[in-house]
């Protein structure tokens, strides 16, 4: 689309005036991309596409300008801001104009228990702001640094904050948002309640989202621990427990099995002997009960840091090694690519009641394949944990047959090498988001190649 939309541009920058955009080469590459190279099998098919125009409107009226612009001239448009997702999420498969958000970053009023940000807002800005409210973030994922609130939404699931408040699709976790249509004369919706789930995880296929009210937590200070285990099955049982433990205030419960801290070099010195490890968050007047957790499951503190000391680390870069956020969820995928970049990862989730059997059921059957590290959380109201394991790549035959395998064990497999929202997998989105798509895309403009249902069987008729 892009090859024959080519001869437009001239008249696409006309209607946008005075609204920032650029098409040099290093920006159109630069605004082009996510983390989809994670994936052996979404880097070919994905490094070679770029946008053929960024535009960077700097609030919600240059958003339906711009939105309007290319409804009425045809032209593909896909939304990104911080582009930190794994899928291509970001990445613009037919050309076209790539609309970056990130300037939309304002908070637009705070009370107590909630607050209301435009979707450029980047999530460790928001707590900085939010300080000295006395108020936090409930959820944010391992780059926190670099992620916004509406990328949160969009494409994302869950995070630190998890295994306390469950994950962003869960009742209550998202209060409302609006959302601007790509049509001539684009109209701004505000969807609240329920029907956030229209344009929750929908990779931005179905809407502009501008403006983001969420519910706010009251703040804790996070104190940080390693704590090491003689092995993965005592560290996950911990991690049940603690879990479990509802009067400890918690915001990260992360194990990693013996393999991995041993190959990370910062988390090393705090694995001992080749031993499994958990990284927790723990509101800091409670560290004492949750180190009494730990010892009774085999556990020794091998790394304590405050909560001043975690909060300079993670406000102001302060500190001999991150926050220790960093080194779970898929920043651990990072890591493990700096050492090998051979490797890959796959995203698992762990049926609740049966978690720890199949966990220990994966390490003992995939041993030579994949290396475990468990993310401990709620899902609507029950612990369970998932998993973003290390995976020995091979062939893309291969690593499907072993999604095969976990799928038919109760291992349910969202498929992170795919890009496209609907194929199989838990990841699948079918609480309506086509449905609004025809409403708020009705020329099927927005990330086009993304929703494979589309346009749906009754509009093709």
């Amino acid at each position: 689309m892009a090859g024959r939309k080519a001869g437009i541009w001239a008249e696409v920058k006309a209607a946008l005036g005075d609204i920032p955009h650029a098409d040099d080469a290093a920006t159109l590459k630069l605004k082009s991309r996510d983390f989809f190279w994670f994936s052996p099998i979404l880097k070919p098919q994905l490094e070679h596409c770029r946008a053929d125009l960024v535009v960077a409107p700097r609030n919600r009226d240059e958003v339906i300008r711009a939105a309007s612009v290319a409804a009425r001239l045809r032209v593909p448009i896909t939304v990104r801001a911080g582009g930190t997702g794994n899928y291509g999420q970001a990445v613009p498969l037919e050309g076209g104009m790539l609309l970056d958000v990130s300037a939309l970053d304002r908070t637009l009023w705070v009370k107590p228990g909630a607050g209301r940000f435009e979707a450029g807002a980047r999530l460790l800005d928001m707590d900085r702001g939010l300080f000295a409210e006395g108020q936090e973030v409930r959820l944010y994922p391992s780059t926190r640094k670099q992620a916004t609130i509406g990328g949160l939404i969009a494409g994302g699931a869950g995070g630190a904050g998890s295994c306390t408040w469950g994950q962003i699709s869960d009742p209550g976790a998202v209060l409302a948002l609006q959302v601007v249509t790509v049509e001539e004369s684009p109209r701004i919706v505000e969807l609240r309640g329920p029907d956030v789930l229209k344009v929750l995880h929908a990779y931005g296929v179905n809407g502009v989202i501008t403006e983001t009210e969420i519910p706010l937590a009251p703040r804790h200070d996070w104190a940080e621990r390693i704590v090491a285990f003689p092995d993965l099955a005592a560290a996950a049982r911990f991690g049940q427990a603690f879990t479990e433990a509802d009067g400890i205030a918690k915001r990260l419960v992360s194990i990693h099995e013996p393999r991995i801290p041993a190959a990370i070099k910062r988390l090393k010195p705090y694995a001992p002997d080749g031993a499994a490890i958990a990284i927790l968050m723990v509101s800091e007047p409670q560290a004492e009960a949750c180190e009494a957790i730990a010892a009774a499951h085999g556990g020794t503190v091998t790394f304590r840091r405050t909560a001043e000391a975690a909060r300079a680390a993670a406000f102001d870069g302060h500190g001999a090694i991150a926050p220790l956020y960093e080194y779970t969820w898929n920043h651990t995928t990072l890591h493990m690519l700096k050492v090998d970049p051979t490797i890959t990862y796959l995203q698992l989730r762990f049926p609740p009641g049966r978690n720890l059997d199949l966990v220990a059921w994966v390490g003992e059957r995939f041993r030579d394949e994949i290396w475990l590290h468990l993310e401990f959380q709620r899902r609507f109201g029950r612990v369970t944990n998932s998993a973003l394991p290390i995976v020995k790549f091979t062939s893309p035959e291969r690593l499907y047959a072993i999604v095969d395998e976990l799928n038919a064990n109760e291992v349910a497999v969202s498929d992170p090498h795919s890009y496209a929202l609907d194929d199989a997998g838990w990841k699948r989105v079918d609480s309506g988001a086509a449905q609004f798509k025809s409403l708020a895309d009705p020329h099927g403009l927005m990330n086009p190649g993304k929703l494979r249902a589309w346009p749906p069987a009754e509009a093709a008729e």
